[in-house]
């Protein structure tokens, strides 16, 4: 068993996984994305094969679908990361001969103008090694194929990745559109915990470290690590007027409720609070419950994105 558990760890598997539901939207995103690349890509050119549509769109449908919210999936790095590296790609196909350094020299230098114009993108990689490696079909294109087909591939992507990311309440593409972020933490015996976003990415700066997950995304991390670990829930003297709280679960379940009315009571049991739904699940309705049972509803509070 030991030895078992040593190979999945040096496999760098990894035993947790997503929701069926976000499966089945990521694996529907990913179709959509490439079929409709590849359609809108012959109706403007009219070109079969290599030159309709790069493999490296392949692996952005990937990223863009299955993790919209990583770092290497922002608009930035998809467009700058494959234009970058087609540019590259092609320079080096037409100074270099020697198609074995030509191919290395492509990828390497792709990934370093990246680095550079912090725009991170895996499939850019591929983008470059294409323009050497792509054939007679890409090879005629020269420079033409920065704009065609991989400016076209990768415009075609980013507005499926926009319209299909953003039908789903959960989903924000890009990831700055999401409405709300953690409030901040008001528990002032907790607060000496409370890891702020700037410590995240200075700890990042220091490990000298590419991380495909926003600095955000990380805190939030962070933050739910620790209410998992300390077992905390929402009290009903926490729940104020006025204020938007979550539920905190993932995929259909996920919502966000804000404080609309209250209603005092001469037993604190029977105190009445009103909210509307203003995300995710029941969107635009309203009801109203007790203070406890929506303290017990809530697992932490949110701040509306200015």
């Amino acid at each position: 068993m030991a030895i078992y558990k040593s190979l999945l760890n040096f496999f760098g598997f990894e035993s947790d996984r997503v929701s069926n539901t976000e499966i089945l939207v990521s694996t529907l995103g990913s179709v959509a994305g490439i079929t409709l690349v590849a359609y809108i890509s012959f109706q403007i050119t009219g070109a079969q094969g290599a030159s309709l549509i790069v493999p490296s769109m392949g692996a952005s449908a990937v990223l863009l679908f299955a993790v919209p919210h990583g770092r290497l999936s922002q608009p930035w790095s998809l467009i700058g990361g494959h234009l970058v590296s087609a540019v590259i790609g092609v320079s080096v196909y037409h100074l270099v001969p020697d198609i074995y350094l030509a191919s290395g020299l492509a990828v390497g230098l792709a990934i370093g103008a990246m680095h550079i114009l912090g725009c991170i993108h895996p499939p850019g990689g591929a983008t470059a090694l294409a323009a050497i490696i792509g054939g007679p079909a890409i090879h005629a294109l020269g420079y033409q194929y920065v704009m065609a087909p991989i400016l076209l591939n990768v415009t075609v992507i980013l507005v499926v990745a926009i319209t299909f990311n953003n039908a789903f309440p959960w989903r924000r593409y890009p990831a700055n559109l999401m409405r709300f972020s953690e409030a901040p933490a008001i528990n002032t015996a907790r607060a000496e915990h409370v890891i702020d976003k700037k410590h995240i990415e200075q700890a990042i700066t220091d490990m000298d470290l590419v991380v495909d997950v926003t600095s955000d995304d990380l805190q939030r991390l962070f933050i739910l690590s620790q209410e998992h670990a300390d077992r905390l829930r929402m009290t009903p003297d926490g729940i104020q007027l006025g204020r938007y709280y979550t539920n905190g679960r993932h995929g259909i379940e996920w919502s966000v409720r804000q404080i609309i009315d209250e209603a005092g009571h001469a037993e604190p049991a029977k105190n009445m609070v009103i909210y509307r739904v203003v995300e995710g699940h029941g969107l635009h309705s309203a009801s109203s419950c007790t203070r406890r049972e929506f303290a017990n509803w809530a697992a932490r509070e949110l701040k509306p994105n200015s």
